[in-house]
């Protein structure tokens, strides 16, 4: 409470403060790292069991705050990274279920406030380095094909970020081509065979300097530059740093190739958790470690390309025990790591057992610029500094997490209380829809996560109450067009319609009369 006392304290003067107030109070740096398919059981602070040794994260978590009950805003890539950046859920915007890919256009709409919006509007420099993954428009020839000598439209550039190098898609899916501030590094003059296995990765386009396997290496490096670069210069930053791994394809550098003990994966895991250090090491040689925000989380949950086979077979598993993995609206599938440094602010060993999402980044920001945010900004982001400067829970005003799968199923989570408005898995682990729909099992799933965080025992029937009272705030939040307070928005319509929200309405009848 002493340290919530202090933020407040701190806020108040922000909010009416002078210039010559603003020079005496210093806003943070914000690093916001992103991993890809790392699964809540994969850092050894999360998960005691872990067999994969993550010094690095470890100590960031023991420096800094550990959430025990983060979840991304869906099971796969795409819409958790339309989330983060625009603090609205992802199944608001016309991506309705799914991923977006190598030539997607632009998901996020130029007019929307994103988060890097909000640090510039406070005199911040803003960087994306990594995987976007969210779309842009390349410029086209005459034939409706990728000219890679044109200028890339609606890329990050015009969402805020003042620096912008990255690649367009997973590192699975071509074109495999470095973006550099809307311009292609290098021109592809050849395209690549397609392999599987831990490697795998898409046949398409491939520039002369794109190297697979040292993407990673190649976005931390950059991102060293980048805060170095701006330490010199005495300038606020916040750099999102979206890395493409431990995403297929699995390919951790030689160095690091057989250090787990486990297989690729274990090992891939690894070699970012010591690039991560190095990162620390960084902001620590620039003398700006102290006032600098650091954010680690995952995008979803390990996807099965990992080997969950192996990796059980060795004593590990990448969900912590709980149901699924990437893609479901099981636990697996959105039960993420999400651990925050910042030695000025957040006290060492503090944890966070409430739920909580990644769309409440968006708020949290604004909280800590001390921005107020309009009606059409951040629909459903909470603002989590009451959480982050101490056990102030009051304060943390999220009452439910919505979750989302990668064929759009939804699911709602309240308290102990999780319902999941679809058969089986929604994704990727047994039952798959299609087989569920053959096994004439229940569209509607209830789940005491506390009692049973496995998600074993459905027991909708029982709690009949429980279910309509969920369905109905669903429901509300989803025609709403928001899940805080405001003025009611508009949902986007859609690429193919919105199957999924038909099929809800197709449920009332059923639940009404449980």
């Amino acid at each position: 409470m002493k340290i919530w006392a202090q933020w407040v304290a701190i806020s108040a003067l922000f909010a009416g403060c002078s210039t010559q107030k603003e020079k005496e109070v210093k806003r943070p740096n914000v690093i916001y790292i992103l991993a890809d398919d790392m699964g809540f059981g994969d850092i050894e602070a999360c998960n005691t069991a872990s067999k994969i040794k993550t010094p690095n994260l470890n100590k960031i978590a023991q420096e800094g705050a550990l959430f025990t009950d983060m979840h991304s805003s869906s099971a796969v890539c795409t819409p958790t990274r339309y989330g983060i950046i625009t603090g609205r859920y992802n199944w608001r915007s016309n991506l309705k279920n799914g991923v977006t890919w190598g030539e997607s256009k632009a998901l996020i709409d130029s007019s929307r406030t994103t988060v890097a919006d909000l640090f510039k509007r406070r005199g911040y420099h803003t960087a994306y380095i990594g995987k976007w993954h969210l779309g842009w428009d390349w410029g086209m020839n005459s034939n409706n094909e990728i000219d890679f000598t044109k200028p890339i439209t609606n890329n990050p550039n015009d969402l805020g970020f003042d620096y912008a190098y990255g690649h367009a898609a997973s590192l699975d899916i071509p074109p495999y081509v470095y973006v550099e501030n809307g311009k292609a590094t290098a021109i592809p003059k050849e395209k690549i065979d397609g392999t599987k296995g831990y490697g795998f990765y898409r046949k398409g386009w491939i520039a002369p300097d794109f190297k697979i396997e040292e993407a990673t290496p190649n976005f931390f490096n950059r991102a060293k530059k980048y805060i170095a670069e701006r330490a010199s210069k005495k300038e606020s930053f916040f750099l999102y740093l979206p890395i493409p791994s431990p995403h297929t394809p699995i390919v951790p550098t030689k160095e690091w190739q057989g250090k787990s003990g486990l297989n690729p994966y274990g090992d891939f895991v690894m070699m970012i958790d010591h690039y991560v250090g190095d990162l620390v090491a960084e902001l620590k040689k620039q003398g700006i470690d102290d006032n600098t925000m650091i954010i680690f989380t995952s995008d979803n949950g390990c996807s099965p390309m990992a080997r969950y086979d192996v990796l059980k077979a060795k004593g590990h598993d990448p969900s912590a025990n709980y149901r699924g993995h990437k893609a479901d609206i099981f636990e697996g599938g959105h039960h993420i790591p999400f651990i925050v440094r910042w030695p000025a602010m957040i006290k060492p060993n503090t944890k966070v057992d409430q739920i909580s999402c990644t769309t409440d980044f968006m708020a949290t920001v604004a909280d800590i610029l001390q921005l107020k945010m309009q009606d059409n900004e951040g629909e459903d982001s909470y603002s989590m500094m009451p959480i982050l400067m101490g056990d102030d829970s009051d304060h943390y005003q999220r009452d439910y997490t919505i979750h989302h799968s990668i064929n759009g199923s939804f699911a709602i989570r309240k308290g102990d209380w999780k319902l999941e408005l679809c058969a089986g898995s929604g994704g990727w682990s047994a039952p798959r829809p299609k087989k569920a729909k053959e096994m004439n099992l229940p569209d509607v799933q209830l789940y005491n996560i506390a009692t049973d965080p496995q998600e074993t025992t459905n027991v909708y029937r029982e709690h009949a109450q429980v279910v309509k009272d969920l369905y109905g705030q669903l429901i509300e939040c989803i025609d709403n067009g928001r899940s805080t307070q405001g003025v009611k928005q508009k949902n986007d319509e859609g690429y193919k319609g919105w199957n999924q929200r038909k099929k809800l309405n197709d449920l009332k009848t059923e639940i009404t009369n449980l």
